[in-house]
């Protein structure tokens, strides 16, 4: 299995590799340069994470020095659940489950593809080589689950770069509590420019040269194979029971999220329509109704970890669908204000019991706000991506209650919080990382 860019560069690479640089040569993102095709009786006997996820990923290690690997690394990666359960409360005749994937040591679904992609570069490194430096811009969730996916890995460095004021403080605390090896700047900026200076970063030659660089962000082709991997194994389960395809609803900002699941229906997976969940950054859900791409500034939200304006996996997308009409077919996308990210809080608590985090608020106004034909019409599943545990700000004086925290949680507000603050320039950037 070969890998190659979204914008057209001659350059092939294997899977090790493509992990490795983060981003190609020409600025694109990597992508399969083809694509298997599985049925499900490729998958008998496969129940848990790691069983479906050696059967998925083995194709795409093929040839590669880490085939011979990949069921360790899922096993050491998918070592928590991703149950699929049903919602309390909905109509006899309309199917809704939510799939928990916030079980992962930093509570969110970042944790899968963080853990993944560091037992792959742990694997990937020469013990002898120079130590290599994962850049990641962060919304609030990534740079956590990076950060504690490489905490004390030896020869690897964090450098976590997240919007001042811009996450949740509990978020916060999650970026900036792990010393060591993880450095923390605070970006007097939006999402979008700590990911701009990530990407300039990359393209500076001087720089590259005194640091070997990576990324971990979903730019990186490591973080989004592994998210595939739950959607296949959910999707599978399903079908095994009732004989239907899963439709999915996905809190969406940077879209990673959103290109795994169509790249797990890609691959011939039991999964029907993807409706993208987007709050009030509208710029996916005007491009797939207008057909023209419009990246704008990112709005601030409630759904913090959604702020984005220009979110970069829309090249991997329109490489898989570059018909707009066939990417529609597939695809929509709903945008989400702030007041019905409260009311919804409000409401699914009332109505069901269910305590969402902003962001899974998002997906289940999107299916409350669906006509009930639709809703009878396909399996629904919420994709519910983070524990409300992180954003206490927010959803407790909406619950008028407390919100438990996962002992994985709890554990890191033991630790000081150590950061620094930078102007979203590139020369700011190169001064904090020379001085490491």
């Amino acid at each position: 299995m070969r890998f190659r860019s979204t914008r057209g560069s001659q350059q092939r690479l294997g899977f090790s590799e493509a992990l490795w640089r983060g981003l190609a040569e020409d600025g694109g993102l990597y992508v399969p340069e083809t694509w298997p095709l599985f049925s499900v009786s490729d998958f008998d006997g496969a129940e848990s994470l790691a069983e479906v996820g050696e059967r998925l990923l083995a194709p795409f290690v093929e040839g590669d020095p880490l085939a011979t690997q990949i069921g360790a690394i899922v096993r050491e990666a998918f070592n928590f659940s991703a149950p699929l359960r049903q919602v309390r409360g909905t109509a006899d005749d309309e199917i809704l489950t939510a799939l928990e994937l916030s079980n992962g040591p930093t509570a969110a679904f970042k944790d899968f593809g963080a853990r993944f992609l560091a037992a792959c570069f742990q694997r990937i490194r020469k013990p002898d080589a120079a130590p290599v430096n994962i850049l990641v811009a962060t919304s609030g969730d990534t740079g956590g689950a990076v950060a504690a996916a490489f905490h004390g890995r030896s020869g690897m460095a964090v450098t976590v770069l997240f919007p001042k004021g811009l996450v949740s403080p509990t978020q916060q605390h999650q970026l900036t509590c792990w010393g060591d090896n993880v450095r923390a700047f605070a970006v007097r900026g939006t999402f979008d420019e700590c990911q701009r200076l990530v990407k300039e970063a990359f393209g500076d030659a001087a720089l590259r040269q005194h640091q070997q660089l990576s990324s971990a962000n979903s730019i990186n082709l490591g973080r989004l194979l592994p998210q595939a991997v739950y959607y296949a194994a959910t999707s599978l389960a399903w079908y095994r029971k009732r004989d239907r395809p899963l439709s999915f609803i996905i809190p969406s900002g940077n879209l990673g999220n959103a290109v795994a699941c169509l790249w797990a229906r890609q691959l011939g997976l039991p999964i029907g329509h993807v409706v993208l969940a987007h709050n009030a950054n509208r710029t996916v859900p005007d491009f797939l109704s207008q057909g023209e791409w419009l990246p704008r500034a990112s709005i601030a939200t409630l759904a913090s970890a959604m702020d984005v304006g220009n979110p970069s996996n829309m090249e991997r997308m329109r490489d898989l669908f570059p018909d707009h009409v066939r990417l529609c077919d597939v695809v929509s996308a709903i945008s989400v204000e702030d007041s019905a990210i409260r009311h919804r809080i409000r409401e699914d608590r009332a109505r069901f019991g269910e305590v969402w985090c902003p962001h899974t608020a998002v997906a289940a106004e999107v299916w409350a706000t669906m006509s009930a034909e639709r809703r009878r019409a396909e399996a629904w599943c919420l994709v519910s991506t983070a524990s409300p545990a992180k954003f206490p700000e927010v959803v407790e004086p909406l619950i008028e209650g407390r919100v438990s925290v996962p002992e994985t949680l709890a554990r890191l507000f033991d630790r000081p919080s150590v950061f620094e603050e930078i102007d979203a320039s590139l020369e700011m950037l190169k001064v904090g990382l020379k001085s490491r």
